[in-house]
């Protein structure tokens, strides 16, 4: 049985919990690590840098139409993590990221809940013919449970990660509609319908 989330928009108080979060080498690296400073990575926006965003700023990061930015809260209202759909309409396809920043929540099932939701959001909110995932090689908990949703390994890209001084290969893994549509029920048990 999944737990409960549910993607919900983005406050400041969770972009300065995301910027804490990623503080810690464990959620950086599991996420995109950190430059050539130590600074933690993060994509899509900078959460250092929209501490005192402008209304325009904040606009911009989070009411794209191709960059879909969620917070991830728990069943009792917790933000625990963050989603994103990066959408490529002429491909009708997108990229799906999860960060879940509370360590204390790993491996119970609250990133496979946010990820579906994703995925219902990918096929049927938003038409989508492919969703895919980008994966580290080192993440092991994240290619299993990509593995256990049905996404499949489309190639290797070479060095895309930084990690400790080193760069890391990460797995390119989709998953198409029709395949979702046909594993949907399974995946779904224990989980809501989206709510964004």
């Amino acid at each position: 049985m999944l737990p409960v989330v549910q993607l919900n928009r983005v406050s400041q108080e969770d972009v300065h919990r995301i910027a804490l979060w990623l503080q810690d080498p464990d959620v950086n690296g599991s996420w995109y690590g950190t430059d050539e400073h130590g600074e933690p990575l993060h994509i899509g926006y900078s959460p250092k840098g929209l501490a005192n965003a402008t209304i325009g700023d904040w606009d911009l990061a989070f009411d794209s139409p191709v960059r879909k930015i969620f917070s991830v809260v728990t069943e009792a209202g917790e933000h625990i993590g963050e989603a994103q759909m990066v959408i490529e309409e002429p491909l009708r396809e997108a990229q799906l990221l999860v960060l879940i920043g509370r360590k204390d929540l790993w491996y119970q099932g609250y990133g496979t809940a946010a990820l579906l939701h994703l995925l219902d959001l990918a096929f049927h909110t938003y038409g989508l013919h492919r969703a895919w995932v980008d994966v580290p090689e080192y993440n092991k908990p994240a290619l299993h449970v990509c593995e256990r949703l049905g996404f499949v390994l489309e190639g290797r890209l070479r060095g895309t990660h930084p990690k400790d001084g080193s760069w890391y290969d990460s797995m390119a893994m989709g998953l198409l509609s029709n395949e979702y549509a046909r594993r949907r029920a399974r995946l779904m048990e224990g989980a809501d319908a989206p709510s964004v």
